[in-house]
């Protein structure tokens, strides 16, 4: 991937809102596209939901076509309902990429926070913080969600670590 134009299609999921961001990355600079949330109204059922979030990536893939995908993984916490209807959106989501031809990447919370912040415990504060100075923009950029935010540090995170992988493979 290195060396050219290519856009990454960040997800952060959720049920009722999924971050979803487009990165630009030229060499050793970064764009930021896009950037925003899929929301599903609580009072849709649940299939009715999760079709919502598919069929929305998949505009995004078509619209501004990446190449692959880097999605978070999924947080074990101890409400176990939430994190199965998690799991049910961010299904949807690597589905719609599958589907789409892209590559898939998967990478912890903490794997984000450390290609960020450079510390595996930041804050959601010095997560935006670190965004703004790496893709050079202001707090007006991003939606107010913090998911958004999310889904743009997953972008981050993978171009950091794809450029750090086929540095390794070249060795």
């Amino acid at each position: 991937m290195q060396g050219y134009n290519y856009r990454i299609l960040g997800i952060d999921p959720g049920l009722e809102t999924t971050g979803i961001s487009i990165l630009e990355v030229n060499g050793a600079s970064y764009k930021p596209v896009f950037c925003s949330c899929v929301i599903t109204d609580k009072k849709d059922p649940l299939p009715k939901r999760l079709s919502k979030i598919y069929s929305d990536i998949c505009v995004f893939i078509k619209r501004y076509n990446p190449v692959c995908l880097a999605i978070e993984e999924l947080f074990f916490s101890a409400n176990t309902k939430t994190a199965l209807i998690v799991g049910q959106a961010r299904g949807v989501a690597l589905l719609a990429g599958s589907n789409s031809g892209l590559e898939v990447y998967e990478y912890t919370p903490l794997e984000i926070k450390m290609a960020i912040a450079g510390y595996g415990r930041a804050t959601k504060k010095q997560i935006r913080y670190m965004l703004k100075i790496i893709l050079k923009v202001g707090e007006e950029y991003f939606p107010g969600r913090d998911d958004a935010w999310d889904s743009m540090a997953v972008s981050v995170c993978h171009a950091n670590s794809i450029k750090f992988k086929e540095k390794v493979k070249s060795f």
